[in-house]
């Protein structure tokens, strides 16, 4: 049975921990949605099974698959993939799914934020989103995990977090008027506050160019450890991305955490720009709800977007000159972890990356 909560995580000692502790497994979406994946999403749930096969590697894997793709993905995924039948519309569990929490006994709760697929009937990236909206209540209860539900519009792309205290989120997202128009800035910080159970926000202005969640941090700043954060960086000042990075830059730099420690600023290079060809555009269905997908558009393609296992790290490459670059600096902060790249094309083309399609679960 999973009860929905009256009080906040804050109240009862429950924390959304760094993604860098133990987990008891990871939650993905089997994706299906036609109008951001191409060709019937065929060649990205390839991508997914790659995924969720390397991940389970390092943890237990549970894969949430609609009806109509149930069969599918069963067959598909390994047999030690745990598949569970899931209504959904589109596939980012890190967004769509609840953010879990723990405490000091070893309990594991979950908050389940109110979504309105990034930016509701003016701006958002799908129509309906009602399934969407259900799934991390169903996922809390499928674990028999006790949840709060705030009345905050958040993705849980949009908030990184260190475990000892401190969030970094940016004001283009959570303070953007599709998200939350009638909350303020200090009332957005009070939920952080009360509901990831931190004392210390970091703002940042915006997220990564052509983002089209509208500046979701996990695309470029993440905690590599406490006290040290990564950038998304750019040494190219006519790239749109070096101002913007800059900016965030200055920001970081003039930070402390809930510590009161100075941050660390780890420059993650951008790869070069991932442009749709005309063929990757030619296989999606049209929508008018749907973000367009043009020949010649620019994707939000960033290192950053990685995630964190047990004992591995897995990142999305590019064929490019920065992949290896990368996979050094991860295997310098990740020296007990495996370090694993794949390349992860076919995963940006639908608006994000491994690190959107995933959900941790702490272990409780």
């Amino acid at each position: 049975m999973s009860r929905t909560l009256s009080t906040t995580p804050r109240e009862d000692g429950f924390r959304m921990p760094a993604e860098w502790e133990p987990h008891s497994g990871c939650w993905l979406i089997w994706p299906e949605n036609s109008d951001n994946w191409r060709l019937g999403a065929k060649p990205v749930q390839q991508k997914f099974i790659e995924v969720a096969s390397i991940i389970a590697e390092s943890e237990p894997v549970t894969v949430c698959a609609s009806p109509a793709q149930y069969r599918n993905a069963r067959a598909r995924l390994p047999e030690h993939v745990r598949v569970v039948e899931l209504e959904h519309k589109d596939a980012w569990a890190r967004d769509a799914g609840p953010t879990f929490l723990i405490n000091d006994q070893g309990d594991l709760r979950g908050v389940h934020w109110q979504f309105n697929a990034y930016g509701g009937l003016s701006e958002g990236l799908h129509f309906p989103w009602n399934h969407c909206e259900l799934a991390g209540q169903k996922i809390l209860e499928m674990e028999r995990a006790d949840r709060y539900r705030p009345e905050i519009v958040l993705e849980g792309g949009s908030i990184h977090v260190d475990g000892e205290g401190t969030v970094v989120t940016t004001e283009e997202c959570l303070l953007n008027p599709n998200r939350n128009p009638d909350l303020s800035k200090e009332q957005v910080e009070t939920y952080l506050e009360d509901y990831l159970n931190i004392s210390k926000v970091i703002w940042l202005e915006n997220g990564l160019y052509e983002d089209e969640t509208d500046g979701h941090v996990d695309n470029v700043c993440c905690f590599l450890a406490p006290g040290v954060v990564a950038l998304a960086w750019t040494d190219d000042e006519s790239d749109p991305q070096y101002a913007l990075s800059k900016r965030c830059l200055d920001i970081l730099e003039s930070e402390t955490d809930a510590q009161g420690r100075k941050l660390k600023v780890v420059k993650f290079p951008q790869p070069k720009p991932i442009i749709y060809s005309e063929e990757e555009c030619f296989g999606i269905d049209m929508d008018e709800y749907a973000e367009p997908r043009q020949p010649g558009d620019r994707t939000g393609a960033t290192y950053l977007n990685f995630y964190i296992g047990n004992n591995i790290v897995l990142y999305p490459t590019f064929n490019d000159a920065n992949d290896q670059v990368v996979h050094n600096i991860l295997e310098d902060y990740f020296p007990n972890r495996k370090v694993v790249g794949i390349f992860a094309r076919e995963i940006i083309l639908g608006g994000g990356n491994i690190h959107c399609i995933t959900q941790q679960q702490p272990k409780a």
